[in-house]
């Protein structure tokens, strides 16, 4: 029997290189587990209000076009929703309602990703302010600052002194469940301008003096939630900046939050589906997904 020429060894040998590459680079790559994730939170996070209803929970007035929805469904994750209007820090831990469980039950350890906004609803931080402010610009004709001059700190003192110590403890309760996964605390988008404008009174009845009086409270309320998130390992996703200009003083097409009256929504003063889209997008931003 001869043996091979040197030529046709190495003729073999590229041959088999060759397919050796082409095998490789054809191999189907392994599929990345889509992440677990976890939406929690209040009326901002469910995105109350806005159409089409998710019929699963309703007493919890939640839209499946909230902003955990966008986030899934741009990054294919499994989502367990269980955000819910009028949320309190305290329904982290206790039933919001019967048959609505506590929201932290919705994470474990196999939680990759949980998204939140809470707080608001706290002491009634938005929903007294609002009102009171609304109530005393209507009486006012919209002059000066009467809400600012009857409240004062009032409002300021509650998130100090209650709202801040059960942000921490709801936080804490997440991540006790769900150690490894990432949280993302969002911010509130701004509801009012920064500074008085008095055409926004048709849609919004607050006297021109108190515009800047509640965007200081928001803002007050959103360094809280900052401070809360950042002392308990959390992302802080801030909306101070990109929600600016797009407040429920604006037009239709430009605000991200609806007003109190002429509004679009059945639930005024909340997030519009825009808002829920650019809250979504910025949140996917900040995390570095999608």
């Amino acid at each position: 029997m001869s043996l091979p020429t040197p030529r046709r060894v190495l003729t073999a040998a590229c041959a088999a290189v060759g397919a050796l590459v082409l095998g490789l680079g054809t191999a189907p790559a392994r599929a990345t587990a889509p992440l677990d994730y976890a939406a929690l939170g209040d009326s901002y996070s469910a995105a109350s209000g806005v159409l089409p209803v998710d019929l699963t929970s309703p007493l919890c007035l939640r839209s499946t076009a909230n902003y955990p929805h966008v986030i899934a469904a741009r990054t294919a994750a499994r989502l367990t929703d269980v955000t819910c209007g009028a949320a309190q820090t305290k329904d982290f831990t206790e039933a919001q309602y019967p048959g609505v469980a506590p929201q932290a039950d919705a994470v474990g350890a196999d939680t990759d990703l949980v998204t939140l906004t809470i707080g608001g609803n706290d002491n009634g931080t938005f929903i007294n302010a609002v009102t009171a402010c609304g109530a005393a610009g209507v009486l006012s004709g919209g002059k000066g600052s009467p809400c600012a001059d009857r409240y004062g700190t009032s409002f300021d003192d509650e998130i100090d002194a209650r709202t801040y110590p059960a942000l921490k403890s709801a936080l804490r309760s997440v991540r006790a469940k769900a150690p490894r996964a990432r949280v993302a605390v969002l911010g509130y988008p701004w509801i009012t301008p920064a500074t008085a404008d008095p055409s926004c009174f048709v849609r919004l009845p607050v006297a021109t003096g108190d515009v800047p009086y509640l965007h200081a409270l928001q803002a007050h309320l959103n360094a809280v939630v900052r401070r809360a998130a950042e002392e308990t390992g959390a992302t802080y996703v801030d909306f101070s900046e990109v929600s600016a200009g797009h407040d429920a003083c604006q037009a239709v097409g430009t605000r991200w939050i609806e007003p109190l009256l002429f509004g679009q929504n059945v639930v005024p003063v909340h997030p519009n589906a825009l808002g829920e889209r650019r809250m979504a997008e910025h949140t996917l931003s900040t995390l570095g997904l999608g």
